[in-house]
């Protein structure tokens, strides 16, 4: 089994805590169906069944009182009715993994975030749960960072910074933020990764890259989710995150994309006091982006706030192809003269040359109601068509872009019109790359943080002239000389290597040592059933000869006997049983094996 070579016992007690929880919120069966409960108790851990079947039996009030599901709903938004207790026992699915996910901790926590982003894959019910997941986690005391501040300081924070604040301004799973004063009066906030935190999450993270190589292979119903890909996803999520001097370098590389918009801000990194676990940043002092009533108080334009933001992530989607992939009201200000400030680059989504123009493509056919460049684009970035009816999907994307062809462009959601296409796609268990993914994750969060700010903004709108523009670019005569002269320079690269390339082909030819593959997974699979069906018949005929050989030999008088019959003619008939059992055997492990491959 994949979890017999986990690392150390510290893995083993995080596994049990992972299971323990899983049985608490009503996962019991995913527990068992993964094996997890034999593997913890062949390693002397006991997971508690009794417990979890009789909470089964408690009254609903007591269940959910006792596992602090209802502090934790209420929290989230829910108003709990007791009269109603029974209702609570049956808690929606997705609201019970996001709890547990939150009980888990950051690792978790991170992997509902990386989820969230992916309405290819999960439906609106499920993203919507991912997204109120928030790490419930109580800042640490100053005096528990002292020792990792000293190593990466070389001094007390109190002797670096003219002011630090012990009071720390947020604290969240993977770091906690602190405001400070550097000694020119700069005003800065200082960002402390948790002691310790790298090692959970590498323990973590091999736990989950093992469970998902199991429900991969025995929990069929899952495979349409890519478990394995996701946790490859999160693990690449994870390891820049940890990394709080990359999120700076993040930071400075989206100030220079975005010099040329004045009224973008970007705080600014002060290197000196910034290292792989603390990061050192300009305080920005404005509008938190939730905050829309103090908008109003302070006389701000959010029709213009909405186009600024809007051009600025546009442009950084579009143009840079380096864009902040988490654009959401908690990750921007809001400074005097109507200025937009963004914060934290965590999280960032690359796109290369060619993603961009398939981008350009996609973007200009759903604003300009181009159904079947739309449906070109999908179908180059979802890739694998195995058992896909292409003919149907294309249909299908068709009709749903024709059916705004009529729309004026004022009334067009890109938001919900890229909502439209993952469904498409979801329905068809088709999955985006990740990085494209997380583009439409950000197109929709600015959508919906961009219509917050005026009931009237239309992404549609702001989108066309600047697509366009980028379109107008690319087909410069400048531009397209300078691809031509690319494009010439790689042909000639080849041309020039070409001799070479055949005359080691050649060489290999005389030398016998040319080999020619074929991949045909198909003919492979027929031959093999060719070989096992030609390996039964011999053993059928094997079992034919020893049944007539052994009649003729009990006709035949004399020679040993076994129980009073001649010992060859029974030692052949046997020999035929145990041959016949055998021929049953495989015939009945080979039908069986089918049926598991056809489910």
């Amino acid at each position: 089994m994949l979890l017999e070579t986990l690392d150390t016992a510290r893995d083993l007690g995080r596994l049990n805590e992972i299971a323990g929880v899983l049985l608490r919120h009503g996962f019991g069966d995913a527990v068992r169906r993964l094996g997890l409960a034999d593997r913890l108790q062949r390693a002397g851990h006991v997971l508690n069944w009794e417990h979890a079947a009789d909470l089964a039996r408690i009254e609903p009030p007591v269940q959910v009182r006792r596992l602090g599901l209802a502090d934790r709903l209420q929290r989230a938004g829910h108003v709990l009715n007791w009269e109603h207790a029974a209702d609570l026992a049956r808690i929606e699915p997705p609201v019970q993994v996001r709890l547990a996910m939150e009980e888990l901790g950051p690792t978790f926590v991170k992997l509902g975030q990386v989820l969230a982003g992916r309405a290819d894959l999960f439906g609106p019910e499920w993203i919507a749960e991912f997204e109120k997941l928030h790490s419930h986690v109580p800042a640490l005391p100053l005096d528990a960072l002292r020792p990792q501040l000293l190593e990466d300081l070389g001094a007390e924070p109190e002797a670096v910074f003219a002011r630090f604040e012990i009071e720390p301004l947020a604290a969240a799973s993977i770091a906690q933020v602190h405001r400070a004063a550097l000694a020119d009066g700069t005003e800065v906030i200082v960002k402390i990764r948790r002691p310790g935190i790298e090692t959970t999450i590498e323990s973590d993270l091999r736990l989950l890259a093992r469970l998902a190589a199991m429900a991969d292979a025995q929990m069929p119903a899952l495979r349409p989710y890519r478990p394995q890909q996701l946790v490859r996803e999160l693990a690449r999520s994870l390891k820049r995150e940890l990394d709080l001097a990359a999120e700076c370098h993040n930071a400075e590389r989206m100030a220079k994309n975005l010099a040329a918009l004045p009224d973008i801000v970007i705080p600014r990194v002060h290197w000196a006091y910034t290292k792989k676990r603390i990061n050192v940043q300009d305080f920005i002092v404005g509008v938190a982006g939730s905050d829309l009533a103090r908008l109003d108080a302070e006389g701000f334009d959010r029709t213009l706030l909405a186009k600024r933001g809007a051009h600025a992530v546009l442009k950084m989607i579009v143009e840079d192809g380096f864009f902040h992939a988490d654009p959401h009201p908690g990750n921007v200000f809001y400074l005097p003269v109507n200025r937009v400030a963004f914060i934290d680059f965590g999280m960032v989504g690359r796109l290369s040359e060619r993603r961009r123009e398939e981008l350009l493509q996609l973007l200009l056919g759903l604003v300009e109601r181009q159904p079947q460049a739309v449906a070109d684009v999908l179908m180059d970035w979802t890739g694998d068509d195995h058992g896909l009816n292409l003919s149907l999907m294309e249909t299908e994307i068709e009709a749903f872009v024709d059916q705004y062809h009529d729309t004026p462009l004022a009334s067009l959601s890109l938001g919900g019109m890229l909502g439209d296409v993952t469904a498409i796609l979801r329905e068809h268990h088709l999955a985006l790359p990740s990085d494209l993914a997380l583009l439409i994750k950000a197109f929709i969060s600015l959508e919906g943080m961009g219509r917050g700010l005026d009931p009237n903004f239309h992404m549609a709108s702001e989108a066309l002239p600047l697509l366009r523009q980028v379109v107008r670019a690319r087909y410069q005569p400048n531009v397209m000389a300078r691809r031509g002269w690319q494009t010439i320079r790689r042909a000639l690269a080849v041309a020039e290597q070409l001799p070479h390339d055949m005359s080691k082909l050649l060489r290999t030819a005389r030398r016998g040592r040319l080999n020619v593959g074929l991949e045909l997974i198909h003919l492979k699979r027929v031959g093999d059933q060719i070989d096992r069906a030609a390996n039964r018949m011999a053993v059928a005929l094997v079992i034919a000869a020893l049944i007539i050989g052994s009649s003729i030999v009990m006709t035949v008088s004399g020679g040993p006997t076994l129980f009073g019959l001649p010992a060859f003619g029974f030692l052949g008939f046997c020999a035929a049983v145990v041959g016949g059992i055998w021929l049953l055997r495989s015939i009945w492990r080979s039908n069986r094996a089918d049926r598991d491959d056809d489910v």
